[in-house]
C-alpha cells in the first residue's frame, strides 16, 4: 500500500474544531495521492467505552486539502463532494473531540485513496466503510490531541465524554 502524507495545522485541537467551540471538521492536507478517491476516518482510541469514532466520509475527490467546515450532512457537494457516515454521536458528517475532563486523548485521522467509488448509502457505519476499504491502494495518517480540564462538581459540561 502506498503512503500518504496527511497534515493538519496543530497537535493539539483548537477549541474551534471540538465540542467547546464550533465542532466545525479542520482543514486536511492531503499529499501523495495518485487515485481519484479518498475515504476519511477520525476516531478517538482512548475513549472510555472503547474506539470512539468522530468522522466517516468517502468518495471524496482526491485533492491536496480537505477545507475547514466540511457540512455535516449526509451527501454533499460543496466545499467538495462526499458521503458522510453515522458517527458514534449519531449523526452523520463530523463530530468534534469531546472528551470527559483529564488526560488529553489522542485523535486520529486516517486517509485511504481508491481507484473506485464507494457504494455505500449516506449514514453507513464504521464496519460496512472499513469492509468497502479493503480496495483500498493508499493510506496515511496524523493524529492530535484534546484534553479539557476537570470541572467543578455540577457545572454544566462535566463528564461528557469522547
Amino acid at each position: 500500500m502506498k503512503d500518504l502524507t496527511i497534515e493538519v495545522d496543530f497537535d493539539q485541537f483548537p477549541t474551534r474544531f471540538t465540542c467547546d467551540g464550533d465542532g466545525i471538521s479542520p482543514r486536511i492536507r492531503v499529499s501523495g495521492s495518485d487515485t481519484p478517491y479518498l475515504a476519511i476516518i477520525m476516531d478517538d482510541p482512548d475513549a472510555s467505552k472503547g474506539t470512539f469514532t468522530h468522522w466517516l466520509a468517502w468518495n471524496v475527490p482526491s485533492t491536496g486539502e480537505i477545507p475547514e467546515g466540511v457540512p455535516p450532512e449526509p451527501r454533499i457537494s460543496h466545499p467538495l463532494s462526499a458521503v458522510q457516515g453515522m458517527n458514534d454521536y449519531r449523526r452523520t458528517g463530523y463530530g468534534g473531540p469531546c472528551p470527559s475532563p483529564g488526560k488529553p486523548h489522542r485523535y486520529f485521522i486516517r486517509i485511504w485513496g481508491l481507484e473506485e467509488k464507494i457504494d455505500l448509502q449516506p449514514g453507513a457505519e464504521r464496519e460496512e466503510l472499513e469492509g468497502a476499504l479493503a480496495a483500498a491502494t493508499e493510506y496515511g495518517e496524523t493524529m492530535a490531541t484534546y484534553g479539557r480540564k476537570a470541572a467543578p462538581e455540577g457545572a454544566p459540561g462535566a463528564g461528557h465524554r469522547a
